[in-house]
């Protein structure tokens, strides 16, 4: 992917994020450490990109004509789809922009509707069945939970498909619900957003930073190759979806074992702690990791999100 086209997808991406006019300070706030935090070269200027977003300076037309291949230009779409629904359903102005970046991508209808019903899917698939109470549980099982949930988020990072960067914040959403749940809590999807904003985890945000990993990387679009290249560029880096996913598991567990008593500045000082550790836990699970990419297709992807 040449750095053109590296900036029109971001462009595009960045600009699907906040075309929620609804978005609250803390959310922009959010997205725009996210985007300016992601490290695409020294060239990159990720201020500028942001700025024209902010001010709606965005000509799609333009940077459509950047992205030179029919996949390229589908992976820009299935990217923004992902950022509008990162945090729910699509709303009315959401739509409006997917329909006129559709339209100036060139994509037919069957190339617009199939991406969005792929993560309508994701996003509104049922959280799953509760485990036992945690009184029935050993620390053991507890500890597995979260490491399995890890490992599998790992995986899902490393693979080329951009529905598997959606299905991480459904799985992550879904060892958060087992978790309170197996303390005794109901929980629904609006509880386990709440519950990661005051974390300080966006999810839109976090989904902007997977992806944008993966443009460095060289996991998506056309230059992808096949698993084994996207293996071996992932391994370059840190994998930071086991890091995230054991962490939120953990502060879970901290948080609904204690009764919910945490404040959020114990909540985001609790999960950077967590986060630190985790990272310094991943390169030990990294043969895992590979190994459970290795055994993840497209079909199963969908799987794991259904349960």
């Amino acid at each position: 992917m040449q750095a053109g086209e590296q900036r029109a997808i971001v462009t595009i991406t960045l600009a699907a994020a906040f075309a929620d006019a609804n978005r609250g300070k803390h959310e922009r706030d959010e997205l725009r450490r996210v985007a300016e935090a992601l490290q695409l070269g020294p060239d990159f200027n990720m201020a500028a990109v942001v700025q024209e977003v902010l001010l709606g300076r965005v000509d799609l037309d333009a940077l459509a004509a950047q992205l030179g291949s029919r996949e390229l230009r589908q992976l820009a779409f299935e990217f923004a789809v992902g950022v509008c629904d990162a945090d729910g359903l699509r709303n009315e102005a959401e739509t409006r922009f997917l329909a006129d970046l559709g339209r100036a991508l060139g994509l037919t209808q069957a190339q617009i509707a199939g991406p969005a019903a792929l993560t309508d899917a994701v996003v509104t698939a049922p959280l799953g069945e509760a485990p036992p109470k945690a009184s029935n549980l050993s620390d053991a099982e507890l500890d597995k939970m979260i490491l399995d949930a890890a490992i599998t988020n790992g995986a899902l990072e490393l693979l080329p498909q951009s529905l598997a960067t959606m299905a991480i914040l459904a799985l992550q959403m879904r060892l958060v619900y087992r978790i309170g749940s197996a303390y005794g809590e109901q929980l629904d999807r609006g509880h386990i957003k709440d519950f990661l904003a005051a974390a300080g985890v966006g999810l839109a945000g976090q989904y902007l930073e997977q992806i944008g990993r993966g443009i460095v990387g060289g996991l998506f679009g056309a230059a992808a190759g096949d698993l084994v290249g996207a293996l071996a560029r992932g391994a370059t880096g840190a994998t930071f979806s086991f890091a995230t996913t054991y962490a939120l598991g953990e502060l879970a567990r901290r948080y609904y074992a204690g009764g919910r008593v945490m404040n959020t500045d114990t909540l985001r000082d609790t999960y950077a702690a967590l986060l630190a550790k985790a990272k310094g836990l991943q390169a030990g699970y990294r043969p895992q990791i590979e190994q459970r990419a290795a055994s993840i297709d497209a079909s199963g992807v969908a799987n794991l999100v259904r349960g």
